[in-house]
């Protein structure tokens, strides 16, 4: 499964932004999908992962309110909504795929990552 991430860029404090992840998988449906960032000199960290369905959603607490996690079965592709974008959101944001259908929280649960793509918000 390869995955391409999209939607990056240098925003401005409070901006908005949506990142899309696009699989190259016939059984996207099957995947549980999930946002990781790592920002410089930090670990990678989990921000939010949904359920095959997208019935599921689960998000670190920390980011909950501010961003928001969704799929497209149709187009094998799941998105990262961020509203009130902060300083401290720059980062490398990071899509990831598990071969199970069912959600996680550690990187160690995934499978497959994309590349990354960058976010940098200036105050």
């Amino acid at each position: 499964v390869q995955l391409v991430e999209s939607g990056g860029g240098l925003m401005q404090f409070g901006d908005s932004l949506r990142l899309s992840c696009v699989a190259s998988t016939s059984s996207f449906s099957s995947y549980a999908m999930a946002w990781f960032r790592q920002a410089p000199g930090k670990e990678r960290e989990f921000v939010a992962t949904i359920n095959w369905s997208g019935a599921i959603k689960y998000y670190e607490p920390s980011m909950k309110g501010r961003f928001t996690i969704s799929r497209d079965n149709a187009k094998n592709t799941v998105y990262l909504q961020g509203d009130s974008l902060i300083p401290e959101d720059t980062a490398v944001y990071y899509c990831a795929a598990r071969g199970r259908a069912a959600i996680a929280t550690t990187k160690y649960d995934y499978d497959y990552w994309g590349q990354g793509t960058q976010v940098t918000v200036s105050s």
